[in-house]
């Protein structure tokens, strides 16, 4: 008998959602078989089975969070007694057992239900008895109780036994949010109306919001901005698409692809850029990995170009649009979206003209880039109109300072104006 344990999938993962099992209990499993698809911060991935045998139990349901770790189901040989899917609130218990222990299902305690007219909540209640001395709350709740400073003791959960569960303490914190404690101000809520929509978050979109606050947190960033003269980027990509698709050639070069190209150029002549912040040193990569912004359905993700300064534009071109359709399609693999040393945010095809983006950790630079428009600039001593854009980099002032970032800028804006440097 084995346990199904929740998986990393990524290098950026604390825990993983099941988006679905794909087998029911009782049903016999081969090894390497597809047993479900977990939801990752980067995207929905499969699930293989390690062993071979029948799936004896689910523990934690469709659409339950588990950290990396914790026991989601078991396989066994099917001589064992079958436990019932608990795809309920109590999902994310952590049932463990030695390898020659079967696990009986506990019995499911409903609680009462409110006297009419009354509006007190029976998910979870306080405790009258002494409890047996001993906290009932799996670990995911307690993770949650600690971040949101809740006391779990003498608390009756909505799981097995009275157990306290995930959304008992989502509960408590809605209302500990409500109720702000005296001398304190309270955090400032969204108070949905009637007929507001709650719509619910993707582990994409939920734990990047929360590296997006560490990462403003714990990060000094600082900005740099330069405008291109886009002119000769204009023509050279029209002309070298009409000279691809001439050719038969399937491929259609993109801003973005230029900028990938540019970008890993200028990090391998100014290499004091590709580094990352590790506490009490720095990284200094040998790789050159472009990571490229992709908004998805469920949040941003961010697929990687490996080793951007070795490959053609073409190939740039080929990889990177496979990659963002993978992404926008939920089926990145790690590989994919692991490992990136820079990072490019372009929202010029959206008309903004410019912006700054948060960095992403755990990279030192992220260079966003705006739509290029006509100005009136001075060019060639006179005022002319010239299609230009802006582009701004962002910097961990732990890893760099403003000189580093300076030279950086220097090599990559003469690259973008004069764009037969990029390919040669």
């Amino acid at each position: 008998m084995a346990d199904i344990t929740m998986p990393r999938l990524s290098d950026t993962m604390e825990e993983g959602t099941i988006a679905r099992w794909l087998k029911r209990v009782g049903d016999s499993i081969a090894r390497g078989e597809v047993i479900a698809q977990i939801d990752t911060d980067k995207a929905t991935m499969d699930l293989e089975a390690y062993e071979s045998g029948v799936l004896e139990a689910i523990t934690l349901g469709d659409g339950e969070s588990a950290p990396i770790g914790q026991v989601i189901g078991r396989i066994g040989t099917g001589t064992a007694p079958i436990a019932p899917a608990d795809t309920g609130a109590s999902a994310d218990a952590s049932r463990t057992s030695a390898p020659s222990t079967v696990l009986e299902p506990e019995p499911r305690v409903v609680p009462p239900s409110p006297a009419p007219g009354s509006d007190q909540p029976t998910p979870a209640a306080r405790s009258s008895g002494d409890g047996g001395g001993q906290l009932k709350a799996s670990p995911v709740a307690r993770a949650m109780a600690r971040e949101h400073g809740i006391d779990l003791e003498g608390l009756r959960g909505s799981g097995p036994s009275g157990r306290v569960v995930k959304v008992d303490v989502e509960r408590l914190a809605r209302d500990q949010a409500a109720v702000p404690a005296a001398g304190r101000t309270a955090p400032v809520a969204a108070v949905p109306a009637s007929d507001d929509e709650e719509v619910p978050l993707s582990n994409i979109r939920r734990v990047g919001a929360r590296r997006m606050v560490e990462s403003m947190q714990s990060t000094p960033h600082f900005y740099l901005t330069r405008s291109v003269d886009a002119e000769a980027l204009t023509a050279f990509r029209a002309d070298l698409n009409n000279r691809l698709a001439a050719a038969g050639e399937r491929v259609k070069v993109s801003v973005t692809d230029l900028l990938v190209k540019a970008c890993a150029t200028a990090l391998r002549a100014v290499p004091d850029l590709n580094v990352s912040w590790a506490d009490d040193r720095l990284l200094r990569h040998q790789h050159i990995n472009i990571g490229i912004a992709v908004a998805t359905d469920s949040g941003l993700v961010v697929p990687v170009v490996r080793d951007a300064d070795q490959k053609s534009l073409r190939r740039i071109s080929l990889e990177a649009k496979a990659l963002i359709a993978t992404a926008r399609a939920g089926g990145l693999v790690p590989s994919q979206f692991s490992g990136g040393t820079f990072t490019i945010s372009n929202l010029g095809m959206y008309g903004v003209e410019q912006f700054t983006a948060v960095i992403n950790p755990p990279e030192a630079a992220l260079l966003t880039v705006g739509a290029t428009t006509p100005r009136v600039v001075a060019h060639e001593g006179v005022a002319a109109i010239r299609q230009t854009f802006s582009i701004t980099l962002a910097i961990d002032h732990r890893a760099l300072d403003g000189a580093a970032g300076a030279v950086f800028l220097q090599w990559l804006v003469p690259l973008l104006e004069d764009p037969l440097r990029i390919v040669v």
